[in-house]
């Protein structure tokens, strides 16, 4: 009997040669092609990316010819890319779609699966219900076009830092004089923020940055107990902040000058707080359920 495949908002994860094995992989990229194909009978496009995991590659390029299969044309990155960037990415090509092979903060012996929209963000319950139940219908599924799309290449990494430098005041970051400790955690963000601030003149310094399939032999979490190596590196340079990221990169971990950790909540809400009182923000704002109600609290102080 085939495994169920659940899609939550987050995806789909499982163990790789448990769960995750091709076969499964290649029923839900059936799946989410069936889903694309009926939003867009043609000239649909989708975005197929991943992380550092073991055997990202494979999975992109059998995620391409199934896409290619269903007359869907993949663009596919050839680099781990950040979730974000891959969520810009399909805003901006006007992408019908991503794939990105990723299990974000889970242990290495993970691998999983997002799909995002074309508004670029996670595919919601309504959508992923629809892909399970073509996902079940796909067991047999071998279309062959009269003539299957080629993959195209796509680079997101130059336009999606160039729009950072649109919107960050990173004139203000370099004027302050800050020594920044970067940790990717052998991730997907790995040459994307520090290089943005390092073109900037800021000082940066990173740790865990290059490839390791086992993330050093735990999960890619940025959090306190796992901040030792970042910590190590802002004595040495005598940073005043600490910045990791998960696997993917949609997950953040800041430590303070004097080594204490500051939960994201916190930072989420001084964030809002900072968008509010000196870029002037006047959108309304929404969180999810385990984002911290300081938002709630700052939305009604500020009437937003």
């Amino acid at each position: 009997m085939a495994t169920q495949i659940r899609f939550g908002t987050s995806g789909w994860r499982a163990v790789m040669a448990e769960e995750f094995t091709f076969a499964n992989v290649r029923r839900a990229v059936a799946g989410i092609a069936r889903y694309v194909a009926s939003q867009r009978p043609s000239g649909a496009r989708v975005i197929v990316g991943r992380d550092p995991r073991f055997l990202g590659e494979t999975f992109c390029s059998m995620a391409a010819e199934i896409l290619a299969g269903h007359g869907i044309t993949p663009l596919v990155i050839a680099e781990p890319a950040p979730t974000p960037a891959i969520a810009y990415a399909v805003i901006r090509e006007r992408a019908d779609g991503a794939i990105n092979f990723t299990a974000s903060h889970n242990p290495p012996e993970y691998n999983g699966i997002k799909f995002s929209t074309p508004d670029g963000a996670p595919a919601l319950p309504d959508v992923t219900k629809t892909i399970e139940a073509e996902i079940a219908d796909a067991v047999n599924d071998q279309p062959k076009p009269a003539r299957a799309p080629a993959s195209e290449a796509l680079e997101p990494r130059g336009t999606y830092l160039s729009r950072l430098r649109e919107v960050i005041d990173l004139n203000a970051i370099q004027k302050a004089g800050l020594r920044v400790v970067f940790d990717p955690f052998w991730g997907a963000a790995r040459g994307y923020p520090d290089s943005l601030l390092r073109d900037a003149g800021v000082n940066v310094a990173t740790v865990h940055d290059y490839r390791d399939v086992l993330f050093g032999g735990h999960a890619p979490e940025p959090d306190d107990h796992l901040l030792e190596d970042c910590r190590n590196k802002m004595r040495e340079t005598k940073a005043h902040i600490g910045i990791a990221t998960d696997g993917d990169a949609d997950r953040f971990g800041i430590v303070d000058e004097d080594g204490t950790f500051v939960q994201p909540n916190y930072i989420i809400a001084l964030l809002f707080d900072y968008l509010v009182e000196s870029r002037g923000w006047k959108n309304g704002v929404a969180k999810s359920v385990a984002t911290t109600n300081l938002i709630n609290t700052l939305a009604k102080h500020h009437g937003v």
